[in-house]
């Protein structure tokens, strides 16, 4: 009685009340999948102001190569990533490469980066490098402490609110199909020395390096921006120089996404700031790696104390951060890994 009970309860389940029509997997409605866009919503103003308040501040003691403010900076990133989920490439709890005090000219002391990584799901070998860096100048004979805020504790941040994106992606079941590589770089203020060395001593093959998208300051607004319809800005350098396809990817996903105003005055060949050969994209330029650099350019507070986290415009930031997500996310997952058609 009990067998068949069930058997015709089960039965009856199965049937609609009208027709007597079996459910099968067709009939059930699937779960849609999420746009790009509600990835990109999780880059919030406020999320990177509570990031940048913490990064850009005293404690921190304006992370100066090899000392000790650097190395808290480190850890901080460190467990940021491991509260996202998002694991080391270097294996289990390290997320630190080793640079040592011999690889520094003058009185540098050992430094490290941070690496985090996202797998592709379909071409984990191929990968799309995020880079700023997180180290400063320090602290003056004074006593003032040079928080950085801009320069590049904006980019720093934005890279960890994008991972968090792409982290979101992954978990939702739409993560990257090229992997995506998070290099917090060190000693960049001493002359380039964390980028410099990753690319001499890859944890990745440069080879497999589809991209660099590398963010130093893109939390302010400078003196050729400073009235409100000039300000929804960002400069861009080198998006055009070693890959056409990159530049027509990168001005697609803004046009599409963001909309923000895209100056290329530094992107000359003959700036004479030259912006291009001055911030960490340029050790992956120089070994034919397609790159862009986003940057907001220099201001009052450039390489001074008064950098600091209230000056910074939070909104822009965030639409700036979100311009540098849909690009990664079309370099990620475009079928074809874009053209080197620039090198010499």
């Amino acid at each position: 009685m009990i067998k068949t009970f069930i058997s015709v309860s089960i039965c009856s389940l199965l049937l609609s009340c009208g027709g007597g029509k079996e459910i099968t997997e067709q009939t059930v409605t699937p779960v849609p999948k999420k746009e790009i866009t509600d990835f990109a919503e999780t880059i919030t103003a406020e999320e990177l102001k509570e990031y940048l308040y913490t990064f850009a501040g005293d404690e921190f003691e304006g992370r100066d190569t090899g000392e000790p403010g650097q190395k808290k900076a480190a850890e901080f990133l460190k467990k940021q990533y491991q509260k996202m989920g998002i694991p080391s490439p270097l294996g289990e709890d390290d997320y630190f490469q080793e640079i040592p005090e011999s690889y520094f000219r003058g009185n540098i002391k050992a430094s490290e980066n941070v690496l985090a990584i996202i797998k592709g799901s379909e071409k984990p070998e191929e990968i799309i490098v995020l880079s700023a860096h997180y180290d400063h100048i320090g602290i003056d004979k004074e006593g003032n402490i040079y928080n950085g805020a801009d320069d590049d504790g904006s980019g720093t941040v934005a890279l960890l609110e994008i991972a968090q994106a792409f982290q979101k992606a992954k978990e939702e079941g739409q993560g990257p199909k090229r992997s995506i590589l998070f290099l917090h770089v060190t000693g960049e203020e001493k002359g380039l020395y964390g980028s410099q060395y990753y690319t001499e001593n890859p944890v990745f093959r440069l080879e497999n390096t589809v991209a660099n998208l590398n963010v130093d300051m893109i939390g302010r607004i400078d003196k050729f921006h400073e009235s409100e319809e000039a300000s929804n800005y960002v400069y861009l350098i080198g998006s055009n120089r070693l890959s056409t396809d990159l530049h027509k990817i990168s001005e697609i996903a803004n046009s599409k996404y963001v909309n923000l105003d895209l100056d290329y005055k530094y992107n000359a060949e003959n700036d004479p700031n030259r912006f291009y050969y001055r911030s960490d994209h340029y050790n992956f330029a120089k070994n034919d790696v397609p790159i862009i650099f986003y940057f907001n350019g220099v201001h009052e507070d450039y390489h001074k104390y008064t950098d600091t986290p209230d000056k910074i415009e939070y909104e822009l930031m965030a639409k700036r951060s979100k311009l540098i997500f849909f690009t990664a996310w079309e370099l990620a997952n475009r079928e074809n890994r874009i053209i080197v058609d620039g090198a010499d």
